[in-house]
């Protein structure tokens, strides 16, 4: 077996390719599914967010190029030439690479918490899908572990800057009162709510929240004062936004150049301020070439972000060391599953032993033998069949001297290895 940790994030990958890789939540159970049935992956989680796209399976010895192979295929990644950017990982650094990213250490903001609960998300789906057994179970338990102690042991997790902050904060450098500003929200997800926070606590007066259910917009703009619209009223209301933040699930843009040329128009050329966050993008590219137009991407935010890192470092490091240390103990763990554990062997020996013990005990009942003789028969055969090979490893080890066998026969079997020999 072997444990594989591959994939794509914003460290490596710019956001053309990590879109073109990204999978939507209603793709991903499908997928999963797909990913375990390919030769020698025995089990699959897929995590795929705005920033990272990243495959963790495990899977036979010599199969370990399937999890790509498939990836590669199933995202149509033809020509992107993925392999430059994908990073491969494997055993205790794919373990190791688990735990930075459960924890925040491989996020664009570091320490962020909402990583934990999409890496929660991914591992649901992935029980839900019947693509997980005992080992990326038990992995996936100990990262949950991990993550909750190094947020609770160092101070990584102070003062949290997720990257709806960082929006937010880039909207105060061009808006210096965001209060007077009218703000736009498209999506109702964990990422927009989250800028709603944020933008309420900067005093905002004027909020529109815009999805596709309206119902989730109407119940995340009735937390915050704000008012609710439609996705597809988007464009009615566009030219009254100075500020957008868009994060949908949305497989093709829902904000597009003329839609925005249209609204700046009707804003007689006042400057709208817009911040795509999503993966894939919600807002065309070609938005940032209009006059009076500040687009920014998720990869743009990282200049803010970086004014947040110097004061996590230390924390950084103390998590790097906690971190080193569980990685160790999953793999003491893992290496022993890989050994010839017995125990498997011996229930496998004495239940064929006792198939065959059995089949006799019937075979004379069949004859016309009487039931107290087939049990007799039976019993003397099966205990017979069971003691035979430790009898006689147990008088060899007696001849030879070998003390170390007796003591550990007197442990195993809770009986001192003398009487065992005597018998």
């Amino acid at each position: 077996m072997a444990l594989i940790a591959l994939g794509l994030n914003h460290l490596c990958a710019p956001v053309a390719l990590r879109e073109r890789a990204a999978f939507s939540t209603d793709d991903t159970v499908g997928a999963l599914g797909d990913l375990v049935a390919q030769p020698g992956v025995r089990e699959a989680v897929i995590l795929s967010t705005c920033n990272r796209t990243e495959l963790y399976c495990n899977v036979d010895s010599g199969a370990e190029s399937s999890p790509f192979e498939w990836l590669h295929r199933h995202q149509q990644l033809h020509g992107a030439n993925i392999d430059e950017f994908l990073y491969r990982h494997t055993e205790a650094d794919a373990v190791r690479h688990l735990f930075r990213v459960a924890t925040g250490l491989e996020s664009m903001v570091l320490g962020e918490p909402q990583i934990l609960g999409q890496v929660k998300g991914a591992y649901n789906m992935a029980r839900d899908a019947r693509t997980l057994d005992a080992p990326l179970e038990r992995l996936f338990q100990n990262t949950f572990s991990v993550a909750k102690r190094v947020r609770s042991d160092t101070s990584i997790g102070t003062n949290p800057v997720s990257v709806a902050f960082t929006a937010v904060r880039l909207a105060e450098r061009v808006f210096t009162d965001l209060a007077n500003a009218c703000v736009l929200l498209v999506g109702a997800g964990e990422t927009i709510e989250l800028a709603a926070r944020h933008l309420t606590a900067a005093k905002v007066q004027r909020l529109i929240v815009a999805n596709r259910t309206l119902d989730n917009a109407q119940a995340l703009a009735g937390r915050f004062g704000g008012y609710a619209i439609a996705l597809s009223d988007l464009e009615r209301h566009l030219a009254e936004a100075d500020i957008v933040i868009s994060s949908t699930a949305a497989r093709e843009p829902v904000i597009g150049r003329e839609m925005v040329a249209r609204a700046i128009a009707a804003r007689r050329s006042r400057p709208m301020f817009l911040v795509d966050l999503a993966v894939p993008r919600d807002i065309e590219t070609e938005v940032a070439k209009l006059p009076n137009v500040f687009l920014y991407s998720i990869d743009d935010l990282r200049e803010v972000i970086d004014e947040n890192l110097r004061s996590r470092q230390q924390a950084a490091v103390e998590a790097e060391a906690m971190i080193e240390l569980s990685v160790e103990h999953f793999m003491t763990w893992w290496r022993a599953l890989e050994l010839n554990n017995p125990i498997a062997s011996i229930r496998r020996n004495a239940e064929a032993s006792r198939d065959e013990a059995l089949a006799k005990a019937r075979n004379l009942l069949a004859r016309g033998k009487s039931a107290d003789q087939a049990l007799e028969f039976l019993a003397h055969t099966l205990t017979n069949k069971l003691v035979h090979a430790p009898s006689a490893n147990l008088r060899a080890a007696a001849l030879r001297g070998d003390s170390d066998l007796l003591q550990a026969a007197e442990r195993l079997f809770d009986a001192p290895a003398r009487e065992t020999e005597s018998r």
